[in-house]
C-alpha cells in the first residue's frame, strides 16, 4: 500500500453538498495540515435543497475551501478543475443516488453515474493523482442470496439500474487501472444514516411522515434487514482509505497489475426493520419531536417488497479491519439519537 500524507494536498471532493461529501470535507479541512479541498457540486433538487445549502453553510467558514457549482456530467468543468487546481487525491461521491428513482427517472442516473464518472477517470488519466477513491454502493450484491456479502462474491445480478450503474464505476475504474496506472479504490457503502442525512432514506422519510400524521409502509412486511452505518464510521473510513492508495506494480509480463481495490463500509450488524422503526419511536420522543403518547400503531403498515429493494445488506467488512486497521461500530440507538436531536433543531426549533 501506498502512504499518502493529505498535508498541504489538493483534494478534490465531488458531490460537496451532498451527505457524505460535506461531512468528509468537514473532516478534512478540520484535521490535515495545510490541505485545500475544491468541492463541486451540481445543487439539484433530487431532495430539500435547503440541507444541501446547511451543509455548504457549514463549510463556508473555512478559507482553504474552494466551492464550484457545475455538472459533474459537463466535461469542460471537470477538466477545468483539474487543470486550475491539480489535485491530488480525487473522492468521487456525486452520483444520482435512490433505488426507487431509478425506475422512473433513469437519464439521471445514466448522465450523474456513467457520463459523470467516466469524466473523472479521464481527468485522472490526463492530470495524474495519486488516488482516486469513488463511491460504489451495497445495491451491486444485488440478489446475492449468500451473507454477509463479501467483496470476493460476484456481483453480476443487480436488480436496479442504480446498482448497475454504480457496479459499471467499478468496472471503469478497473479497466482504467489497468490502461494508465491509476491507483483507485471503491468504497461499497451501506445504508448511510444520521443527521442532515438524504431525506429520500427510510428513517429521514419515516419521521417526515409520522411528524404529519401519515402512514408509514414497512416493506417486505417488515422482513427486510439493513446494515445501518452511521455517517461518522463512513467518514472515518473514507479518510482511512485515501491515505493508502493500493500500490503501482508491474506483473511478469511487464505490464502494469491494476493498482485497484474494492472494499465494503458497512456496521456488520444487520437490523430488522421493525426493530429499528422501534428505535426510531424511541428516539423521536425522547428528542421531543413527537408526543409521548403518539400512536405509531395506527401510522404502521406492513407492505410487499419494493421493485428494486433487496430483502436483506450485510457487509463483511474484514478487508478493511485488516488493510485500514478500521471497523465501524456506532449503534443504531446512538446514531438514531443524534439524528433525532438534530431533527428538531433544524425542522422544529425555527418555527
Amino acid at each position: 500500500m501506498q502512504k499518502i500524507d493529505l498535508k498541504n494536498k489538493t483534494v478534490f471532493i465531488t458531490g460537496a453538498a451532498g451527505f457524505i461529501g460535506a461531512n468528509l470535507t468537514k473532516r478534512i479541512l478540520s484535521e490535515a495540515e495545510g490541505v485545500k479541498v475544491i468541492g463541486l457540486d451540481n445543487m439539484n433538487d433530487y431532495y430539500d435543497i435547503r440541507l444541501k445549502e446547511y451543509r455548504l453553510s457549514e463549510l463556508s467558514g473555512f478559507d482553504n475551501f474552494t466551492f464550484i457549482k457545475g455538472n459533474l456530467a459537463d466535461r469542460d468543468t471537470v477538466n477545468g478543475i483539474f487543470e486550475d487546481y491539480r489535485p491530488c487525491v480525487v473522492v468521487n461521491l456525486a452520483a444520482q443516488a435512490g433505488v426507487r428513482y431509478s425506475i422512473t427517472n433513469p437519464d439521471a442516473y445514466i448522465e450523474a453515474n456513467l457520463i459523470g464518472f467516466y469524466n473523472i477517470l479521464e481527468a485522472c488519466r490526463n492530470y495524474p493523482v495519486e488516488h482516486l477513491v469513488y463511491a460504489s454502493s451495497s445495491s451491486v450484491y444485488g440478489s446475492n442470496r449468500k451473507v454477509p456479502y463479501s467483496t470476493d462474491d460476484k456481483v453480476d445480478n443487480p436488480v436496479s439500474l442504480y446498482a448497475a450503474t454504480k457496479k459499471s464505476n467499478e468496472l471503469m475504474a478497473h479497466a482504467y487501472s489497468k490502461l494508465y496506472n491509476i491507483p483507485s479504490t471503491g468504497l461499497r457503502f451501506f445504508t448511510v444514516y444520521g443527521p442532515a442525512g438524504r431525506p429520500d432514506m427510510a428513517y429521514f422519510g419515516f419521521t417526515n411522515k409520522l411528524l404529519k400524521g401519515e402512514t408509514i409502509e414497512i416493506f417486505n412486511y417488515g422482513n427486510c434487514k439493513r446494515d445501518f452505518t452511521y455517517i461518522d464510521d463512513i467518514v472515518e473510513g473514507v479518510v482511512r482509505v485515501m491515505q493508502g492508495a493500493p500500490e503501482k506494480k508491474n506483473g511478469e509480463d511487464g505490464l502494469p497489475i491494476p493498482p485497484y481495490a474494492v472494499y465494503n463500509i458497512g456496521n456488520n450488524q444487520p437490523e430488522n426493520l421493525l426493530d429499528f422503526v422501534e428505535i426510531l419511536q424511541d428516539e423521536l420522543i425522547s428528542a421531543g419531536v413527537l408526543p409521548g403518547d403518539y400512536d405509531f400503531d395506527s401510522h404502521k403498515k406492513l407492505v410487499p417488497m419494493q421493485p428494486g429493494d433487496v430483502p436483506v445488506t450485510y457487509a463483511d467488512t474484514s478487508a478493511l479491519e485488516r488493510d485500514y486497521g478500521f471497523k465501524p461500530s456506532t449503534p443504531l440507538r446512538e446514531g438514531l439519537r443524534r439524528f433525532a436531536k438534530w431533527y428538531r433543531e433544524f425542522y422544529l426549533e425555527d418555527r
